[in-house]
């Protein structure tokens, strides 16, 4: 991976995406220290890893503890993209449309997906607001208003669109995704506080006869973090190559190849998704906290969206799967590669081309989701669990979600980075013989 980074760096395109790419994300992290007008920032400091605060903290890169203007980061954006992308399914006749129209259809979808960021953005602004201002012990908003909200609801949707916008500017001009670099960046930036902190909690806020077992523990926890991280790329990395044979060929073009397709198809954004879900109906909770906090029907909804609980833990687990199998076929459009197999006059050996073609790839399809989805639903479900059981501290919960992200995002840059290379040797093979002419 460095040696790769380091060839990089050599090739003048490849370096500006790079540069590019790290100039947005440091704008993105100074934004996360500019603190909304009328907020106390240290309010939520005592909860930093709690709860909601936990998962947007892991969206935003700490800029919900700061209560900045990326207070949001990109989930409203996230799930205006699920219920869009949802809509398309023979729902919305239009998106329907629009999602068979190219590149003029693919245009309008985004401009539906930002009018719908921009909805929920300042509903889940409003809603965070009111809710933990309503907590007595908190004390948010220095006076509060209906103005006053609104002019913080207002301030965070703007933060939410610059987020997106900048994380549009890096997936067109930078490398990656530009929505997961920004969660991704947002967790690396984080990561020096959580280390510091179990350091606080096994190290100083312990007496000395206890360091034996705060070593044991951490020596452990490296161990777990580390057999994850190698698991997680072997996983990723991994594909089930699906032969191709050509019926007719140009000149030195070989007569068969293959297809990989992905063990996990989806990547990492099914977690993303599934996080970013979870927290919408939490920020929808909270606008009710401060009247109906004793209901019953408040604390079952309540227990149930909380990934620190076990009914939470297991609905997150769910939604993995769920948009595991949803996105790899939005990744993989059956239909597109069977008409696209066929008009390149290639086939899959023992498959007609046409529609058997298109069910033989969505079985695959469906059998690698299993394997993708319970891989996925494990590494996010084993940490929740183990947080649940052994009353560990909650940043450890969140803790396979984010190495899920980071793993996925860090292999995705440099598959990227590679297949530039790659593509850059493949031009220079070609331009050589003509400059010897």
């Amino acid at each position: 991976m460095l040696s790769t980074i380091k060839n990089a760096f050599k090739v003048k395109d490849i370096r500006n995406k790079i540069l590019f790419t790290l100039g947005v994300l440091i704008i993105y992290r100074l934004g996360a220290y500019i603190t909304v007008p009328g907020i106390n920032a240290k309010a939520l400091q005592s909860v930093a890893s709690s709860g909601l605060v936990g998962i947007l903290n892991t969206f935003s890169g700490g800029g919900l503890s700061n209560y900045s203007i990326f207070a949001m980061g990109v989930s409203p954006y996230i799930t205006a993209q699920i219920v869009i992308q949802l809509l398309q399914m023979d729902i919305v006749p239009r998106f329907v449309e629009w999602s068979k129209q190219g590149e003029v259809g693919r245009r309008k979808l985004n401009q539906a997906t930002r009018y719908l960021t921009i909805i929920l953005a300042f509903v889940q602004s409003v809603g965070i607001t009111a809710g933990f201002n309503a907590l007595s012990s908190l004390n948010l908003v220095e006076n509060p208003s209906v103005q006053t909200y609104v002019t913080i609801g207002l301030i965070l949707t703007g933060g939410t669109m610059l987020a997106t916008w900048m994380g549009d500017m890096i997936t067109d001009r930078g490398l990656g995704n530009g929505v997961s670099i920004l969660i991704f960046a947002g967790i690396i930036a984080r990561t020096p506080t959580s280390i510091y902190q179990i350091y606080q909690e096994q190290f100083v806020d312990v007496a000395k006869s206890d360091w034996l077992n705060s070593f044991l523990f951490v020596g452990a926890l490296i161990i777990i973090v580390l057999v994850i991280v190698i698991f997680v790329t072997w996983v990723q990395q991994a594909s089930r190559r699906v032969p191709i044979q050509y019926t007719r060929r140009a000149s030195g073009a070989p007569d068969s190849s293959y297809l990989p397709l992905k063990v996990n198809v989806a990547g990492v954004i099914p977690v993303i998704f599934a996080s970013s879900f979870i927290a919408t109906p939490q920020t929808i909770l909270m606008a009710f906290a401060n009247n109906h906090s004793q209901d019953t029907w408040y604390q079952v909804l309540s227990d149930v969206f909380n990934m620190q609980t076990t009914d939470g833990a297991i609905l997150y687990t769910f939604l993995i799967v769920v948009f595991t199998f949803f996105y790899a076929f939005v990744q993989v459009n059956p239909e597109k590669l069977a008409e696209n197999l066929q008009k390149q006059g290639s086939y899959i050996p023992g498959v007609w081309p046409g529609h058997e073609t298109q069910s033989y790839v969505s079985q695959l399809l469906i059998r690698l989701s299993v394997v993708g989805s319970l891989f996925l639903g494990l590494v996010s479900l084993i940490p929740l669990l183990a947080q649940d059981f052994w009353n560990l501290d909650e940043s450890i919960g969140l803790g396979g979600t984010s190495l899920l992200i980071v793993v996925g995002v860090a292999i995705e840059i440099i598959s990227q980075i590679d297949g530039l290379m790659m593509k850059r040797e493949y031009v220079g093979f070609i331009r050589d013989p003509e400059q010897v002419k």
